[in-house]
């Protein structure tokens, strides 16, 4: 069963800027998308609950280098996208 993801006006913003700075990882993006909407749980996006001011947020990783900040609905089936960005920047 997939799960259905939810863009908001302020992650979309968020993500315009984020593709404009680095379009050399839309490819990888897009990948990320279709993962998490497929099971956001596959091994290679590597979801994980955060902790601290983060508790309620779940992050997964674009690369190495870049993640993508969420809430997990899981009883909804229902992803919602927060933040985009490097390690420092979304956390």
């Amino acid at each position: 069963m997939t799960y259905k993801l939810i863009f908001t006006e302020q992650y979309e913003k968020r993500l315009r800027k984020f593709i404009k700075k680095r379009p050399e990882l839309l490819s990888q993006y897009e990948k990320t998308i279709r993962l998490l909407e497929a099971n956001p749980h596959h091994p290679s996006i590597k979801l994980h609950k955060l902790s601290g001011k983060l508790c309620d947020l779940h992050s997964v990783s674009i690369n190495i280098s870049y993640r993508i900040t969420l809430e997990l609905i899981i009883t909804e089936k229902e992803i919602i996208p927060i933040e985009i960005g490097s390690h420092d920047e979304v956390y």
